[in-house]
């Protein structure tokens, strides 16, 4: 993936896993989010203009839709079965297109592990049940596909702890769970059963209570239309 967001004409790269043959394809929501542009450019070096289709940050998921026929798409298998030190590999674009394609292998680190991720874009804090690996996961990989010896994939790379003192250690989201909310995105352009308030507030401590005379407590700022 490549997006371009405006006005200070910044430049990213991601990647994507074809979900279906015409056209819908799965990455990070933090791949795509507050793009003005998208373009897909697939394994044979063709380059679609992308749509949008869906995007949950909360579980950093996102479908984009390109006019194109008789992809093929990858064959998705089932995380709930993996197990602590079966082999994986990686697949995505680490650092950009210049090194498109790349591959990486390792082994399953870790199952369920609970991790905070925090979107340098929007400043949302991302909380996932994550699959961790020890194959190399890099900036451009994120939503490339993880996938295990059967060649099905498993997993979404998502992110990967970054220090000079940590050393493989990456995370991928589970596709179980993954695959209804992205189908949830297909079909309907949103995730179902999510509660939503529909309120703006602003918290009025006691000291700010009695500087300003209202009553502490939360006061509703604006109520959403619908």
């Amino acid at each position: 993936y490549q997006s371009t967001s405006f006005p200070m004409q910044s430049y990213s790269t991601g990647s994507g896993i074809i979900m279906t043959s015409d056209g819908y394809i799965i990455t990070n929501a933090h791949v795509v989010n507050g793009a003005a542009g998208i373009a897909v450019v697939l394994d044979n070096d063709e380059e679609y203009e992308a749509e949008l289709f869906g995007i949950d940050e909360k579980t950093d998921l996102a479908v984009v839709k390109i006019e194109a026929d008789n992809l093929t798409p990858a064959e998705f298998g089932n995380s709930d079965e993996l197990v602590v030190g079966e082999r994986i590999v990686a697949i995505g674009n680490p650092t950009g297109m210049n090194l498109a394609g790349s591959v990486t292998q390792g082994i399953v680190s870790g199952l369920e592990r609970s991790i905070q991720v925090t979107d340098e874009t929007t400043g949302n804090v991302i909380e996932m049940q994550a699959i961790q690996v020890d194959a190399a996961i890099n900036p451009g990989n994120s939503g490339g596909a993880l996938i295990n010896k059967y060649g099905q994939v498993v997993g979404i790379n998502s992110s990967k702890l970054s220090s000079t003192q940590i050393e493989g250690i990456g995370f991928a989201i589970p596709i179980s769970p993954a695959k209804p909310i992205v189908d949830d995105l297909i079909s309907y352009g949103y995730v179902r059963g999510r509660v939503l308030l529909g309120i703006t507030y602003y918290a009025i401590s006691d000291v700010t209570g009695a500087i300003s005379g209202y009553t502490p407590g939360l006061w509703v700022q604006t109520v959403r239309e619908d």
